[in-house]
């Protein structure tokens, strides 16, 4: 139903969305000399599942309005530290010598990447695309649903997506069957049949009680996606009726022209503010639940401190995670719970500054 409902051939259930990825960049070869390219603004699973598949994650820079990998930026990197073996079409990473094999584009807070020049980039340098897609599923870029243009995609259903169960769970979904083939059996154990094993592979299996609540609870995706996009509409108004537009970046402006709902799915619904922290502390005393996407990006974590990455390499990134605060988002959220939060921004700046 995923890989119908996504405009793919192929959905393998497993056990949660980081696990998705790191058995998708298995399908790929991903191994030992091998490098990808990933954001440096994500969730830990991103660089996380590079690194379990034995590979070297490239920390890429992200554009500040979208959030999402900044491609001009990108392709710059590419010029500057990789060269490309035209005899056997693999891009080299000039300082390790690994062979960049992939490029992950991650689809943030449940808005696309710009796919169609992402697959442009990896055409030209002859690399494989997994999308990482946990936080957008249902979103639409150019008319495509996200997860139907890299060689794979992932999908997360853990409790707080948009389509979820009532634990952990995730999909990899795909339209070449080699792939959807060696995931089904790297899921379970590496057998194929059952007890006749061939490769060592992982127990990471969707169980089926969760295949069966997201089953029922995918017929209603639309219309909560829907009902997220006219939750982003209210809010825009509101914050524009309460003048916080000079204090509060939002995610997305102008929703009321937007054709395409779809464009942004509101995952999350990501605000970036100063005195972010203060603001946050403030909220919760009035009641406001709020998260921070993410305080820390991934070359700074002391984990991949061996990569050699500096405080300032991505100055786009470490700025929004200073800025970035998410505020109360689902689809039964209602307009007077939306005054309440925004009325309690307000009196916060009013009061403090």
């Amino acid at each position: 139903a995923i890989a119908d409902y996504t405009g793919n051939q192929f959905g393998i259930g497993v056990a949660n969305g980081s696990d998705a990825l790191f058995i998708a960049l298995k399908a790929l070869g991903i191994g030992k000399g091998d490098a990808v390219i990933c954001p440096t603004f994500s969730f830990f699973a991103s660089a996380g599942s590079i690194v379990r598949a034995e590979g070297m994650p490239i920390f890429a820079e992200i554009d500040p309005e979208s959030y999402s990998l900044d491609l001009g930026k990108l392709q710059q990197y590419i010029d500057d530290n990789c060269y490309f073996d035209s005899i056997q079409k693999r891009l080299i990473h000039k300082v390790s010598g690994k062979t960049i094999k992939a490029i992950m584009p991650v689809h943030l807070f449940g808005r696309m990447c710009e796919m169609e020049q992402i697959m442009e980039i990896s055409g030209r340098y002859h690399l494989k695309v997994v999308e990482d897609a946990a936080q957008s599923i249902g979103a639409e870029y150019n008319g495509k649903k996200s997860g139907s243009f890299g060689d794979l995609a992932i999908f997360s259903f853990f409790p707080t997506k948009s389509l979820a169960t009532y634990g952990d769970g995730g999909m990899i979904v795909t339209n070449h069957r080699q792939y959807a083939d060696y995931c089904s059996v790297f899921r379970a154990h590496g057998a194929r049949p059952k007890y006749f094993h061939q490769s060592i592979g992982i127990n990471s299996r969707l169980d089926e009680l969760h295949a069966a609540i997201l089953n029922v609870k995918l017929k209603y995706l639309d219309q909560w996606l829907e009902a997220r996009f006219q939750a982003a509409v209210r809010y825009e108004k509101l914050f524009e009726n309460y003048h916080l537009i000079d204090k509060v970046r939002l995610p997305l402006r102008r929703l009321h022209f937007l054709k395409n709902h779809k464009e942004h799915t509101f995952h999350q619904y990501v605000i970036s503010v100063n005195h972010r922290d203060e603001l946050q502390k403030y909220l919760k005393e009035n009641g406001i639940g709020t998260n921070v996407y993410y305080p820390l990006p991934l070359h700074l974590q002391e984990c991949f401190a061996y990569l050699g990455y500096q405080k300032g390499d991505f100055p786009v990134s470490e700025d929004v995670s200073r800025h970035v605060l998410a505020i109360p988002m689902f689809p039964e959220l209602t307009s007077q719970m939306q005054e309440y939060v925004v009325n309690k921004i307000n009196q916060f700046y009013n009061d403090h500054y």
